[in-house]
């Protein structure tokens, strides 16, 4: 008579066990291929729903990081400037470049803005202390780009109204710009000379995410590589090898109330600088458009792309290990769905909830370009 699991189980002690276990042990190593072929399966099957699960909470912390800095009732505007000679000449005989006469025409025309700053952006030849590494870049804006841009300090402050209004020679330094200038030392109330002007350091900011490529019509920039500086002092007392090939200012940051459609402040925005640049191509406007549509299509292709690479792959396997091992595979439509499921569901998910949490943001630094 058959015996039940129950009775089984209770005569599964260890004197009957641990004989088992090493005859089962001794077959596994007399038939080395075969055990490490049957393996295989389970091996890569832990090693990519690891994987997976790694490189998704990988890409949630980084859209996080990323997101987090500019703010979804922001708008930007960047010059696109051309140190081409006669690109300029030809464009000049169109626009004149953006200016501040644009920004006080954005400032009338746009509804709800609560904040507004101009940026002059400069990169110096020369700075003292001579940095470790990259060349940091100068950013000359209003001291309302500490909320515009959630900017946070590390230590000291942002200059003021004040200090702005009398173009006074003092700098806050990025994390990076920091460090390739004075290392460990305390940088506070120290001195960086940006060509011929010393300018005193009075705020260190904190680590902001950077884009390594441009997003949305907005150029590549390390943002802890930034020293920032009084709009004034930038634009009276700072030049570099193209400064005559410059824009008046080249780019405009502002921030409108939470019931501005953004949509709708963004096509005034346009048409405002459209007719003053009449028609030239030298801006572009910068939104936070459909931050979900954005990371949810370059989700769903990698997902689905890789979903289907898998899927091809693990066939392969099969036919490879069955080929080795000497004996047959079989691979199910069910087998194949549930694989190509699961693949595009950690995908999506690892897209889609930090876009649609990051949507919900503010600040948020996901910009698109319209």
């Amino acid at each position: 008579m058959t015996e039940t699991p129950r009775r089984l189980a209770g005569r599964l002690t260890p004197d009957v066990l641990l004989p088992d276990l090493g005859r089962s042990v001794d077959n596994l190593l007399l038939h080395k291929l075969r055990t490490l072929l049957t393996m295989l399966g389970m091996i890569f099957g832990v090693a990519a729903v690891l994987s997976m699960l790694s490189i998704g909470a990988g890409a949630q912390q980084q859209v996080m990081a990323f997101i987090e800095g500019l703010g979804v009732r922001n708008l930007i505007v960047e010059a696109r400037e051309t140190t081409e000679r006669q690109a300029y000449q030809k464009v000049r005989l169109q626009s004149p470049g953006l200016t501040f006469q644009d920004m006080r025409a954005i400032k009338a025309a746009v509804p709800g803005i609560e904040s507004i700053t101009p940026r002059k952006r400069f990169t110096p030849t020369q700075v003292v202390p001579k940095p470790t590494g990259d060349m940091p870049v100068i950013y000359g804006v209003e001291p309302n780009f500490v909320d515009i841009g959630s900017l946070r300090l590390a230590a000291g402050r942002f200059f003021t109204a004040d200090e702005a209004s009398h173009a006074t020679a003092v700098c806050v330094l990025g994390e990076a710009a920091r460090t390739a200038l004075f290392g460990a030392t305390d940088p506070l109330d120290q001195f960086v000379k940006v060509g011929e002007h010393w300018f005193r350091v009075i705020g260190v900011a904190g680590p902001q995410a950077t884009a390594r490529e441009g997003v949305g019509g907005a150029p590549a920039q390390d943002r802890n590589n930034l020293i920032y500086v009084p709009t004034g002092a930038a634009i009276l007392r700072l030049e570099d090898n193209y400064s005559q090939f410059r824009d008046e200012i080249d780019g405009v940051y502002l921030r409108v109330a939470p019931d501005v459609d953004i949509s709708s402040a963004a096509a005034v925005m346009r048409g405002v600088l459209d007719a003053s640049h009449r028609g030239a191509s030298d801006y572009s406007v910068i939104v936070p458009a459909d931050v979900i549509r954005q990371f949810v299509l370059e989700t769903t292709l990698l997902a689905v792309g890789g979903g289907m690479l898998g899927l091809l792959l693990g066939v392969a396997l099969s036919q490879v290990i069955a080929s080795f091992a000497g004996w047959s595979t079989v691979v199910t439509s069910g087998a194949l769905a549930l694989a190509f499921l699961v693949s595009v569901i950690v995908g999506l998910v690892s897209g889609v909830y930090p876009a649609m949490k990051a949507s919900r943001l503010d600040p948020v630094q996901a910009l698109h370009y319209e």
